[in-house]
């Protein structure tokens, strides 16, 4: 597993990273949260995995969204950071990598099944509405040119 990332528009180029990964035919990219104090606090949730028990965030898979492949671009965590700020980042990025590479199985399962279940109905309505709607943004995504 690696890191992605995605710019939210041509003005403010701050990455969204994520983890990429494959559901049916669709590639999917489900971004991560920094680390906050609420993270620690949280249930584990079928749209939401604290990473390393929310000291380094979490990956919010009802936020997951079909991608293709020019959409995104793969991190490089072995550049040199150009100041402490960048140094700390780097470092947290590459703990939250290791920690994901270990669980990968359970995030492939917990974003299969949420998934699943949401394009079957069988979601709990208060975590549905937090969802994306998955089926809607494939169809999107393959009409989409850049």
């Amino acid at each position: 597993m690696c890191f992605y990332y995605m710019y939210k528009n041509k003005k403010e180029l701050r990455p969204f990273i994520g983890i990429l990964f494959k559901i049916e035919n669709c590639e999917y990219f489900a971004p991560l949260s920094s680390p906050k104090p609420k993270h620690k606090t949280m249930k584990a949730t079928i749209d939401f995995l604290k990473i390393k028990d929310g000291e380094l965030g979490a990956v919010n898979f009802n936020n997951m969204i079909p991608v293709r492949e020019n959409n995104y671009a793969i991190v490089n965590l072995n550049k040199p950071a150009f100041n402490e700020s960048e140094q700390k980042y780097q470092k947290m990025l590459i703990e939250q990598l290791d920690w994901l590479n270990a669980h990968y199985r359970q995030i492939k399962s917990k974003s299969f099944k949420l998934y699943n279940l949401y394009i079957n109905d069988k979601l709990p309505k208060n975590i549905k509405i937090r969802c994306c709607n998955f089926k809607l943004l494939e169809e999107k995504c393959k009409e989409y040119i850049p």
